[in-house]
């Protein structure tokens, strides 16, 4: 269990039950256990509250507009991304009052592009737009670019500022977790990162 007040004294923790959807909900109270709300984004414009979502390959996404007190957190794998699940978090940040000019977003560690080799089904999942999102591998696979797609979404949404913590969860063994490489390797594909943001 997660000690909260150890890393942001005075706040609680909001945590959705990720579904790999492209679902948000607002929260203005602490979530956590089987009242997790069943989506992969969560928006809230109380303050001491931290919301937060885990992953291990997928990129984590943090938001916050400072003036209007609002922030978000996201989980963004291919499927979710391009479901619509950044779009609706900077929808539903809006409905609280931010401005997508105003949003500031942080893409952190995820499955880098070198790491992510794909296959042919799966690139069939993409439009003709998005090629730049893959490069050519071995034969009838392609590298994809997770971090470039998701903040691709996140300036079609209005957000401007973004940044790429540019951070390989696969590649970077001893310091983050990966679901791909423990899959690959035949370990246990339990561990998570967390990513969290609160306003002040």
């Amino acid at each position: 269990r997660l000690v909260i007040g150890a890393m942001l004294p005075g706040t609680e923790l909001a945590m959705p039950f990720q579904v790999h959807s492209p679902d948000v909900a607002v929260v203005s109270a602490p979530v956590e256990g089987d009242d997790r709300p069943r989506v992969d984004a969560l928006v809230s414009a109380t303050p001491g509250l931290l919301v937060g979502v885990v992953t291990a390959d997928c990129a984590p996404v943090l938001l916050a507009d400072t003036q209007a007190g609002v922030i978000g957190a996201a989980h963004a794998g291919w499927r979710g991304a391009q479901g619509g699940v950044i779009a609706n978090t900077v929808a539903a940040m809006v409905d609280l009052g931010a401005e997508p000019s105003r949003i500031v977003a942080a893409v952190g560690p995820c499955v880098a592009q070198s790491s992510y080799e794909v296959d042919a089904p799966f690139r069939a999942h993409f439009d003709p737009e998005d090629a730049r999102f893959f490069e050519t591998g071995r034969e009838g696979h392609w590298q994809f670019d997770l971090a470039g797609y998701v903040a691709e979404r996140l300036r079609k949404a209005g957000v401007e500022r973004v940044e790429l913590l540019g951070r390989d969860t696969y590649g970077e063994a001893e310091t983050f977790f990966s679901f791909r490489r423990a899959t690959h390797r035949g370990e246990p594909t339990g561990g998570r990162q967390i990513s969290l943001i609160a306003r002040a």
